[in-house]
């Protein structure tokens, strides 16, 4: 079973925050004892110390862990490509999600090197959403179908959950969903994605404002039927499901974090076990931290996707329990000062 398991409308999804499980602050604070008691001046880790303390309240330990992280990936095609806003063939998506399975891409590189356990979800490749500046991109049915596929895809032993996508087209879908759910000029919120020229970049960001005019009453979960691919509807799904079961999650770049805007616009507490591994470069990504209050970990100039920035953010996450848990107390050490 599931946290989705039993839920048949997306109005029922937003109402889930309630319910939820919170980050215990007990634990937190009992960590955050422990880091000004470590031999070093207070605060002197800087955002290691946040991050240790934000495991240590999801895991309600004062020593957090991990042992076993997991790592996925949904990929889906998307009926806006018919616009023309990528300059690669849907086929790619396929071609890709065999890479990863074969173990040729980035993300299975950098998993190994993060200690991460990757699997790969495709979700009905063969059948593209439809081109979300005719028409919704899902009916609710199918965003349902597809948040359950990412929910069921969680581990609950995973301590935490490193979340990525695959998906031609899907950089044009991560702008809308940002803009319908923020507002501002469409263009704002347009990037390269995996190529596209100053004219391609201009259709991308006309066909976004196409999209956000005719679904401008979309909001919360809604956003995602009108625009959303079934790997967007996925990762929503396990992310609910990663709070369910209190484990936290890094988020990659634009377009995973664009994936989730949904959520945050239903209810913000629905993301409260959420870190944004990097800040990629796409330029609306920032932005879109800004206005979710992310504060990413990484920021290395990249745009790959695949979940490839949220697997470098891991690593620092390792290394940031790793000296919460391995470093000696001033006490303990025999050094005055604590």
């Amino acid at each position: 079973m599931t946290i989705l398991s039993d839920i048949t409308t997306l109005d029922a999804v937003a109402g889930l925050a309630a319910t939820l499980p919170q980050a215990d602050s007990a634990a937190a604070e009992a960590a955050r004892a422990r880091q000004d008691s470590l031999t070093k001046p207070p605060g002197a880790l800087g955002r290691l110390e946040e991050l240790a303390i934000h495991m240590a309240g999801w895991q309600r330990s004062e020593r957090p862990r991990i042992e076993t992280a997991q790592a996925l990936v949904f990929a889906g095609n998307h009926g806006i490509c018919a616009q023309g806003v990528n300059p690669f063939p849907q086929a790619v998506t396929a071609q890709m999600v065999a890479n990863f399975e074969a173990g040729g891409a980035a993300i299975n590189q950098l998993c190994r090197a993060s200690g991460a356990d990757l699997s790969v979800h495709a979700l009905d490749l063969d059948r593209p959403t439809r081109d979300f500046s005719q028409a919704v991109a899902m009916d609710p049915e199918e965003v349902l179908a597809a948040m359950k596929t990412g929910a069921e895809a969680v581990d609950p032993a995973a301590q935490v959950l490193v979340l990525g996508e695959m998906g031609i087209g899907n950089s044009t879908v991560a702008a809308a969903l940002a803009c319908a759910t923020f507002g501002g000029a469409p263009a704002d919120w347009v990037g390269r994605g995996t190529g596209s020229d100053a004219a391609g970049r201009a259709r991308k960001a006309e066909v976004v404002a196409d999209g956000v005019a005719r679904h401008q009453a979309a909001r919360g979960l809604t956003l995602l039927a009108a625009f959303g691919g079934r790997e967007q509807a996925a990762i929503c799904g396990a992310v609910l499901e990663a709070r369910a079961r209190a484990i936290p999650v890094l988020l990659d770049g634009y377009i995973c974090t664009a994936a989730v805007a949904p959520l945050f616009d239903a209810d913000p507490a629905l993301l409260a076990h959420c870190l944004a591994g990097h800040a990629s470069a796409e330029p609306g990504h920032r932005r879109l931290l800004d206005a979710m209050g992310l504060r990413p970990v990484l920021s290395l100039d990249m745009a790959l996707g695949e979940g490839s920035g949220a697997a470098l953010a891991l690593g620092v996450l390792r290394a940031a329990l790793e000296c919460h848990n391995g470093m000696a107390t001033f006490a303990e050490a025999g050094v005055s000062g604590g």
